[in-house]
């Protein structure tokens, strides 16, 4: 190679860089972007107030099963005599269930449609709900796995519907996307507790209680299974991601901040809870903690593509995530409310920067959905082993001092891998029509 052709590589490099930065308002990753087709549709929407309600509600929905039941961990455990660690795999489940069953997206969405995928997964969602508040024990964990399966599938179609019919608003939209998120985390962590007093003190009830935005949500997105995207005719391979060393950085940051972040649903109110909280107390810290993630989770992107990389960016979101985790596991309980607002704006950016890392490492938009792919099935795989070994070192201790190991490890292994994704490189691979 002369240096000719290097310095005209090393100019389209930069070209591509100060591209993918443009686009970084546009942090959502189609599922279908392999398909040519789909993303030359930009359909005429007849209600466009219709189909953003529906957004909305749906995205609203995406939480709310995975926060709810953690200010409730206690008091299910208690009334069906579960073991730490059995708590811990009622934890670990949904968030498994994330990543195996999130690659079933694009081909359910090719085979039926993703509005008719959207609607069918949002009843299973439902069905999930009532199954882990209405069976015992088996349906408890069943529940979970449906309502867990249901969420990755969803979690995966819904950006690429918004970036379909909304592609001139596509950064206003992440901004609605990424707040409609936040809000029904923080909605389910902070009004379980209180509706289950009021529903005279039934857990059932108040876990049971989430089925109604689901089915509020199935309602308002039942006008869009009708609605015509034209074929899928052009379809697009990308190759050689998983022997790729850098898409294994992007999938092990995106994985190990979602485990800190899965943990601080499943576990962060039983632990304030063994500190002296109420079970409310503890929703009302976890459900404030969230709602600064929006504050962060906007921010960041923009923040980490004003250096030449974002490794920095990594390591600073990272100390602030550990340090709010640590300030509420041994700091005194009279700064906590400080120390979940560390915590609320660490992990905010942590995952927006994940998000960030797919764009910027990915030479266009086939290879980002493959790369997206490959971060959230085999990610949330990784991420659901944080949930589980929480419960299993409580299980053998009987105390919460010695899981602050657990963020260690998470984290300082989060920092590794985030230094080797945040260089401004590429992926060594393309995509090509089939």
């Amino acid at each position: 190679m002369n240096l000719e052709t290097e310095k005209s590589m090393h100019r389209s490099d930069l070209s591509t860089v100060a591209k993918r930065s443009a686009e970084l308002e546009e942090l959502l990753i189609d599922a279908e972007a392999d398909d040519e087709q789909v993303q030359q549709t930009h359909p005429v929407l007849r209600r466009p107030w219709l189909l953003l309600m529906g957004l909305i509600l749906v995205a609203l929905n995406l939480r709310p099963a995975l926060s709810s039941m953690a200010p409730m961990l206690s008091e299910v455990s208690k009334s069906l005599g579960l073991t730490a660690s059995q708590a811990g795999l009622l934890t670990t489940l949904p968030v498994l269930c994330l990543g195996l069953f999130a690659p079933l997206a694009p081909v359910l969405a090719r085979r039926f449609g993703a509005e008719r995928v959207v609607l069918g997964i949002l009843l299973t969602l439902a069905g999930g709900i009532i199954l882990r508040s209405s069976f015992g024990e088996i349906g408890l964990f069943a529940g979970s796995v449906l309502a867990g399966a249901s969420i990755g599938v969803i979690g995966v179609l819904l950006p690429g519907i918004v970036k379909r019919d909304f592609p001139k608003q596509a950064g206003t939209m992440t901004g609605v996307y990424t707040m409609a998120l936040c809000l029904g985390a923080a909605m389910a962590a902070g009004a379980t507790v209180p509706l289950s007093e009021h529903f005279d003190k039934s857990w059932a009830l108040g876990l049971g209680f989430w089925v109604i935005p689901a089915f509020a949500a199935a309602l308002f997105w039942l006008p869009q299974v009708g609605q015509k995207h034209g074929a899928h005719h052009v379809a697009y391979r990308v190759r050689g991601l998983l022997r790729d060393p850098l898409a294994w950085q992007v999938t092990l940051y995106m994985g190990l901040q979602s485990s800190l972040a899965y943990i601080v649903f499943g576990w962060l109110p039983s632990i304030l809870i063994g500190r002296g909280l109420t079970p409310t107390q503890a929703g009302l810290v976890l459900s404030g903690s969230v709602i600064v993630q929006l504050v962060s989770s906007l921010a960041a992107p923009w923040l980490a593509t004003r250096g030449k990389d974002q490794r920095l960016a990594i390591v600073i979101v990272m100390v602030l995530t550990l340090g709010g985790l640590f300030g509420c596991l041994y700091a005194p309980i009279d700064g906590l409310w400080g120390w979940a607002i560390v915590l609320g704006l660490g992990q905010g950016a942590t995952f927006s920067l994940a998000l960030t890392l797919i764009v910027l490492r990915s030479r266009d938009s086939h290879v980002a959905a493959n790369l997206s792919s490959m971060a959230q099935g085999f990610g949330y795989t990784l991420a659901s082993m944080g949930p589980f070994a929480v419960g299993i070192v409580h299980d053998w201790t009987g105390g919460w001092t010695a899981v602050g190991w657990i963020f260690g490890v998470i984290g300082l292994g989060a920092i590794i891998a985030g230094l080797g994704a945040g260089r401004a490189l590429y992926v060594q691979v393309s995509s090509e029509k089939m």
